[in-house]
């Protein structure tokens, strides 16, 4: 994986990628989540690399994605993905987002309905704003201060279990949340904006449809909001093919890598 770096307006955007097997060739565009980490997704990059192009990135404002002012939003992301893909010559991108990142992907089919050749959602959610109530909308864009003030301690514990079942998984997040060690507001600062430009997103309502084949992929274990009851609905309203994945939290490809990663190469294989 080569490292490499997109300039913004808002700050630099750190991202790894491997081309080895052509621009004519799928390449699997790996985003996680919300205050995770390009790490989240070494079972997965271990696994394609070599068998796919791959590319995963820190997103705006996480670990190296630093210092990145926070007057962003969503469809920005989303762009300055679209910029980088362009840049690296990607015609033939699959999208496989974990949380935040399958809102970003969804945002990304939004802008660039024809460029998007397959999506995997990791218990991510839909963006569409039927899915939310109003309550749940205000609480997002009012988060920042509960990070903030949150016991450090307490919010590693709960950061770590909250999201992951598996050993490998907790640690995994434990190594992610420690960057942010000692700069609670950063971390707070992250997580804040993050939920208030999903916010705004779901508020816009964009119809955010997805054109291209797609997977739904869930833990059952997953206890993050309502991850669970959106999925649920988000499957029955399109019909998007869903997998559980037995005794997996909010971070599904770090607890049951080998059974996420028969999934992705099963809708690869249907396009």
């Amino acid at each position: 994986m080569n490292e490499k770096i997109y300039r913004t307006q808002c700050g630099n955007i750190h991202y790894w990628i491997n081309m080895a097997q052509g621009s004519g060739n799928i390449t699997l565009i790996f985003l996680p989540g919300l205050t995770a980490d390009h790490r989240l997704f070494d079972k997965q990059i271990e696994y394609f690399e070599g068998k796919y192009n791959v590319f995963v990135w820190d997103a705006p404002g996480h670990a190296k994605s630093w210092p990145f002012k926070f007057d962003f939003s969503l469809l920005d992301k989303a762009k300055w993905l679209d910029d980088i893909l362009c840049r690296e010559n990607i015609h033939y991108p699959v999208i496989i987002g974990q949380s935040m990142g399958g809102y970003v992907g969804q945002a990304y089919s939004e802008l660039f309905p024809n460029k998007l050749k397959g999506f995997v959602s990791i218990d991510s959610a839909p963006l569409q704003r039927k899915y939310v109530t109003e309550i749940e909308l205000w609480l997002l864009k009012r988060m920042e201060p509960v990070y903030r003030y949150y016991p450090w301690k307490s919010l590693l514990k709960t950061g770590i279990k909250g999201v992951a079942t598996s050993s490998y998984g907790r640690k995994l997040m434990y190594d992610i949340m420690m960057i942010y060690d000692g700069d609670q507001k950063r971390y707070a600062q992250i997580a804040g904006h993050g939920f208030k430009i999903l916010a705004e997103a779901m508020e816009a309502n964009l119809p955010y449809k997805i054109k291209c084949p797609a997977q739904l992929i869930c833990g059952e274990k997953d206890h993050a909001g309502s991850c669970i009851r959106y999925n649920k609905a988000w499957h029955k309203n399109t019909g998007i093919p869903i997998a559980w994945i037995k005794n997996a939290g909010h971070n599904s490809n770090t607890d049951a890598p080998k059974e996420v990663n028969s999934l992705i190469v099963k809708l690869i294989n249907e396009l």
